[in-house]
Parts: structure tokens; C-alpha cells; sequence
């Protein structure tokens, strides 16, 4: 039976209250759909102190970005891309178009087609989230996305060099500077400068993702992503710094990032405790990881690898880390996770940053029901049907005439009864069904 070594004291609720930050975007939306490139323009200056000419970069800006950046920063997320584009590249010659004669002179199939336009969006005003640009863009382009439109806000006063050039890297084709509501709301409706898109992806702020939330339906969405999460599961095979650290790592992406450890030893559990003592003590961003792991860390103690997988799966979370000595036994297990991340040689940092899977993953408990954004959240399967024969017709048409009777759908019946009278030289009353 499982107890908890350490519980949390909050419920994650995201950066701002729920209630709120849906009426202050209900209302900035409202705005923008009346008073459009006018309330873009009011709320740049208001959030981000930014107002330019035009939001778009030229290509001028673009490379004036890149060079500020040293060779092998350039090198670094050209590197990061590749991996990216491989893993997708392989994701997506997974995917194949099929057709298939179901019954004589009937065939059907599916097509694969790439959404036409999306808009990525790329966070940089708290953080200069360069992995974001690899994630949404490469991947998109690696669908087949003919137009790929970048959002991304200024940091510190200015358009982020880092951020810019990985975005310009990654393949874009328009770039533009600005962030927040303003900017999803930009691309969703499509005003002024900016094009309407058929889809948006990306991280964000709570006030981001609730606009992506109120404006799916007009435009399709990967997901809403809420604070990040990590779980831990291990055994006494690994140490509690080791623990501590990557719980830690996770931690300092904001103060209400819920950091778990679900272990099957006491000994483990009471060292990573006083291990993450330790390095609070080091780390440049403590004050935001000591708040997310007081109240939204958790310890708890299984008394078997089956347990862990329950209590795992339970809790459903974003990224999971597996530390034992069998990894294979939690991954032939697991159900409910973001991302999996095997073996003490990895950890969520690798995912988030390089290693070639994408970080935009299910949060709050959503991963019960989803994955993350892949190649294949920018393609939409659809389906076709051919009939070749006219008995074939006038077969489908007696069963279809049937079931629409059952359902009183007359005007569909007659779709089908046409057909039966004209390829299957039926006699079928008008309004009726086939006998």
C-alpha cells in the first residue's frame, strides 16, 4: 500500500486564476474582433511595451538577429532542428495514404492532407524559448504545411535574437514580433498585417492558452497546455541527487509546476528530499522552483514497481521519467504520460531541448486521452469512396435504403432508392424503402 511522503498543498490552478484569466481574455477578444489592428496595436504597448511600424520582421531584422549570435550558438540549434526533422521525418513515413477494395467494385481510402496554414507560436518574453521554434515549426514543415506564419514577443524591448533566428532556421515563411492574447486572437481572425490561419500550436502563459481555448472551433489548436509537470518513478538503482536534480529542473519553469517523485524506496525518498535542500540552495532560479515544489511537490512511497505504474498512470503526467533497474516493465505498462523518458542516461531536459521529440505535451491530466503535437496533429486523414460497378451500387442502395427507413430519413432513402432502380432495375415506390 502506498503513503505519501510529502503531499502537496495547492491545487495547480495555472499562473492566474481560472475565472479570471477566462473573463480578461473573453474581453480582449471581444475588443480585437471590433476594434481589431487598433486593439492589437494598444495591447502590444500595453503588455509588452511594443509598438513598431509593422510586426512583421524584414528580412534586414532577421539577419540582424542571426548575427548576434556566435557560430556555434547557430550551430547549437541547427543541431536541435535536425533532430527534430528526423524524428518527424520518421513519424511521418509511418503514415501512409490506403486503399482498399472492401467488397467487389467497392473501394475506399484515405488521404492524408497537410492543414494549409499555422500559425506557431513561440514564448520569449519571460523566457527566450528557442526549443519552441524547433517543436511547432520544423515539425509543421516536415507535414507538408505550405504556410508556416511564426508569432513571437520582444524580450527585453526588442525582438529576441536567440528565438528569431531558430524560427528563421527552422523554415518559417513570415516572422512576426508580438505576443500574447493579441497575438493568437492576430491569427485566428486574421487582422491587418497578419494572415488568418487554419491552425495554431504552441506554448504559452495561461492567458495564451485560454485564447487558443476560446478561439478553437474558428481555427483548430495542438492543445491547452497548462503549467508544466513531472513525474519520477524510481527504485533504489539511482541517488537522490540525481532525483532532486531533474525534479528541480522541471520545477523552475514556473511556481505552480507540479514536480512528483513515486518511488518504491523510503531510503531514495527521504535522500531526494534532502537532496533538492541542497541545491535550492545553488540554483539561480530557487525562488521560483522552491515555490512550485513546497506547494506542488509530491513524495510517494510504493511497495511495488505494479503499484507505481497505478499511481502513475492516476496521476497522468506530462513527462515521466523512469529510473529503475527494468525501464521496459513501466514502458509495456504505462498508460496515461506525455512523453516517456527511459533510464537514468535521460532525462526531460534532452526532450525539451534537443533529443528530437516534441515538448508540447498534454498537461493537467489530459494525457488519459491524448499525446503530445507530432507530425501528425498537422494532417488531417480523410477518406474517399469509389464505386466501380452498378451492382455494386444497387447492393449498398438496398441495405442504405433499409437502414434509412429505420431511421425515418426519407430524402436520404431516396439517395439510395434511385440508385437501386436505376443500376439495379429495381422497381422501388418513391418514398419507400427496398423490401
Amino acid at each position: 500500500m502506498s503513503y505519501v511522503l510529502k503531499s502537496s498543498t495547492a491545487k495547480p490552478t495555472g499562473e492566474a486564476d481560472v475565472t479570471q484569466v477566462r473573463a480578461t481574455v473573453e474581453n480582449m477578444i471581444r475588443d480585437i474582433s471590433t476594434r481589431k489592428a487598433e486593439a492589437i496595436r494598444e495591447y502590444s504597448g500595453k503588455f509588452d511595451k511594443w509598438t513598431p511600424e509593422r510586426f512583421r520582421l524584414s528580412q534586414k531584422q532577421i539577419d540582424a538577429c542571426i548575427a548576434e549570435l556566435t557560430r556555434r550558438e547557430i550551430e547549437d540549434i541547427k543541431f536541435a532542428q535536425q533532430q527534430v526533422r528526423n524524428f518527424a521525418q520518421h513519424q511521418r513515413a509511418s503514415m501512409h495514404d490506403i486503399e482498399f477494395e472492401t467488397l467487389p467494385g467497392v473501394v475506399l481510402g484515405h488521404k492524408n492532407i497537410p492543414v494549409q496554414t499555422v500559425g506557431c507560436y513561440i514564448p520569449s518574453g519571460k523566457y527566450p524559448l528557442v526549443a519552441s521554434a524547433h517543436m511547432g515549426i520544423v515539425t509543421a514543415k516536415v507535414a507538408g504545411v505550405k504556410r508556416i506564419v511564426a508569432v513571437s514577443p520582444p524580450y527585453d524591448g526588442r525582438p529576441s535574437a536567440a528565438v528569431i533566428a531558430a524560427i528563421h532556421f527552422a523554415g518559417a515563411d513570415e516572422i512576426y514580433c508580438i505576443g500574447g492574447v493579441q497575438a493568437i486572437a492576430a491569427m485566428a481572425l486574421g487582422i491587418g498585417e497578419f494572415p488568418q490561419v487554419d491552425m495554431i500550436v504552441g506554448p504559452g502563459n495561461a492567458y495564451v492558452a485560454e485564447a487558443k481555448r476560446q478561439l478553437f472551433g474558428r481555427i483548430g489548436i495542438d492543445l491547452v497546455a497548462g503549467p508544466t509537470e513531472t513525474l519520477i518513478l524510481a527504485d533504489d538503482s539511482v541517488d537522490g541527487e540525481l532525483v532532486a536534480t531533474d525534479l528541480l529542473g522541471q520545477a523552475e519553469h514556473g511556481p505552480t509546476s507540479p514536480a512528483v517523485l513515486v518511488t518504491t524506496s523510503e531510503a531514495l525518498a527521504k535522500d531526494t528530499l534532502a537532496q533538492i535542500e541542497v541545491l535550492l540552495a545553488k540554483l539561480d532560479t530557487a525562488p521560483i522552483a522552491r515555490a512550485a515544489w513546497d506547494n506542488y511537490g509530491q513524495v510517494i512511497v510504493c511497495e511495488s514497481d505494479d503499484e507505481m505504474v497505478r499511481e502513475a498512470d492516476q496521476i497522468a503526467s506530462e513527462h515521466v521519467q523512469v529510473m529503475t533497474r527494468d525501464p521496459d516493465f513501466f514502458l509495456e505498462r504505462l498508460q496515461n504520460y506525455g512523453a516517456l523518458f527511459l533510464g537514468a542516461r535521460t532525462n526531460v531536459a534532452y526532450g525539451d531541448k534537443v533529443i528530437g521529440t516534441n515538448h508540447t505535451l498534454p498537461t493537467s491530466g489530459a494525457a488519459r486521452y491524448t499525446g503530445g503535437l507530432w507530425v501528425g496533429k498537422f494532417l488531417k486523414t480523410c477518406t474517399y469512396q469509389r464505386i466501380l460497378t452498378d451492382e455494386a451500387s444497387a447492393m449498398i442502395g438496398e441495405y442504405c435504403s433499409r437502414l434509412c427507413a429505420l431511421e425515418h430519413f426519407t430524402g436520404h432513402g431516396e439517395q439510395a432508392n434511385i440508385r437501386v432502380r436505376r443500376y439495379g432495375h429495381k422497381e422501388v415506390p418513391y418514398g419507400s424503402a427496398v423490401q
